[in-house]
């Protein structure tokens, strides 16, 4: 099939990597986790890992992307740091935002800002049964 490499990475995991006959390697899913893993350590730049591993750094920020997007799991690391998630309510809406409009024909509907957006697509559908 190809050239098998093992890899040992920082923290203790050993993974096999895959090469085939045109040089491009096959990463398991958990090999990249545990790489990706390693760029959240403090004071580590993902160039360095990418370097330590041989990566290219694009390379592995499409990794850090696909682990953002929950497609790419990523094990816990003791020394990890992770940014802590603040939730807020949204922004109340500006009393002087401009307003909603719905054109049919000649007649012009402004709706406040505030206005729900069931209401809203009640008047649409009303509106659309009554212009035939």
């Amino acid at each position: 099939m190809g050239v098998h490499r093992e890899v040992q990475l920082e923290s203790g995991f050993v993974g096999e990597i895959i090469s085939g006959a045109k040089g491009h390697r096959r990463w398991p899913d958990a090999v990249k986790g545990r790489i990706v893993a390693e760029t959240f350590v403090a004071g580590v730049s993902v160039k360095e890992v990418a370097q330590r591993h041989d990566l290219q750094p694009n390379h592995l920020s499409t990794w850090r992307r696909l682990a953002r997007e929950g497609k790419l799991v990523i094990p816990e690391l003791g020394q990890a740091d992770f940014a802590a998630i603040i939730l807020s309510d949204p922004e109340p809406l500006l009393p002087n935002a401009t307003p909603i409009e719905i054109a049919t024909g000649q007649v012009t509907l402004r709706l406040d800002m505030a206005t729900d957006a069931s209401r809203i697509a009640q008047i649409v559908h009303a509106l659309n049964n009554t212009a035939t």
